[in-house]
């Protein structure tokens, strides 16, 4: 929202998602969880159908997850609406989230397109899970106010933002989407120059091929891996992250120490892990069939519990910050 002297209000008047596919009717989930009125749009009726349907049950599912108040809630999703057309749903929107799947020539276009209909003080974000912003952007005659916002899935629920600003994005746009995704508790992380897949693509990508190696090599079946992770060093790395956790792992004599005694161990093991760069046709049917075999059915009694374990992390994270 512009203010005289060229300000921005901290928070928006109206956000518009453009892409309502899962990540799209997270945003959105989100935002009207916070009361902020929200447009969502989607050239696929099918998908849009869909979305009205995902949007207040995931923004009503922070409720029961006790992540927002009913009140804000249930006020916000009297102001979520369907946009019969990309020009119905930018217009007068103070963010446009750009949402749709991760095809660049299709982004491309899609920001072109809102460029001819968007006001001149709107904030542009890609939701983009990796790819260039100055790429993304291409296209856009104003690219001092666009950059890439890149969610977590769900985007309601995890709070990390990944925040990839372009070489053109202006100083202004960074600090206005750090604004608004701080108003919308989520913790941005700032990237200082964008590579492919960012930080935490590459980070998840690196971990699960030496997941999937384990699998399809015989060492651990899939349930047993993912509870090595999800109890192992995604717990540890929860409360203090990678740096960090080995910082303290050896005392008094933080990383130095822990590098003169594990160093080599750690060069050993590095030495050995997956280096494939493709899964095959055949390596990717035995990893649904063993993946399948282990949750096959019980997709949304998982998804729910995954929610619930989400959120009480997450409260018991904030429930003891200290900084």
């Amino acid at each position: 929202m512009a203010l005289a002297g060229g300000g921005v209000s901290a928070l928006p008047r109206k956000v518009a998602v453009v892409g309502a596919g899962d990540i799209g009717s997270g945003w959105a989930a989100l935002c009207a969880g916070a009361g902020w009125p929200v447009t969502v749009f989607d050239s696929d009726a099918k998908v849009v159908e869909r979305a009205l349907h995902e949007v207040p049950r995931r923004a009503r599912g922070l409720v029961a997850l006790e992540r927002a108040p009913q009140g804000i809630v249930e006020r916000g999703l009297l102001e979520f609406h369907q946009g019969r057309s990309l020009l119905q749903t930018v217009q007068d929107a103070d963010w446009i989230i750009e949402a749709i799947s991760e095809d660049l020539p299709a982004k491309q276009r899609l920001v072109e397109s809102i460029e001819l209909v968007a006001g001149p003080e709107a904030l542009l974000t890609s939701s983009s899970s990796g790819l260039f912003p100055d790429d993304v952007f291409a296209r856009s005659r104003r690219q001092d106010r666009c950059l890439v916002a890149h969610p977590l899935n769900p985007p309601e629920l995890i709070p990390l933002v990944e925040l990839v600003p372009g070489t053109r994005t202006a100083p202004a746009a960074l600090q206005r989407a750090l604004d608004y995704l701080r108003s919308l508790g989520r913790m941005p992380i700032v990237l200082k120059k964008p590579l492919p897949g960012y930080v935490v693509g590459r980070i998840a990508a690196a971990v699960w091929r030496e997941c999937i190696d384990l699998v399809l090599a015989g060492v651990i079946d899939v349930g047993d891996l993912d509870r090595a992770v999800s109890l192992g060093p995604a717990l540890g790395w929860a409360a203090a992250g990678p740096h960090l956790t080995y910082h303290l792992g050896a005392g008094a004599g933080g990383v130095p120490l822990f590098l003169q005694r594990l160093l080599t161990t750690f060069e050993a093991w590095w030495s050995n892990l997956a280096t494939w760069q493709k899964l095959e046709p055949e390596q990717q049917r035995g990893l649904i069939q063993t993946i399948e075999k282990a949750y096959g059915g019980k997709v949304e009694m998982l998804r729910a519990a995954r929610d619930r374990r989400l959120s009480a992390i997450l409260r018991a994270l904030e429930q003891s910050r200290t900084t």
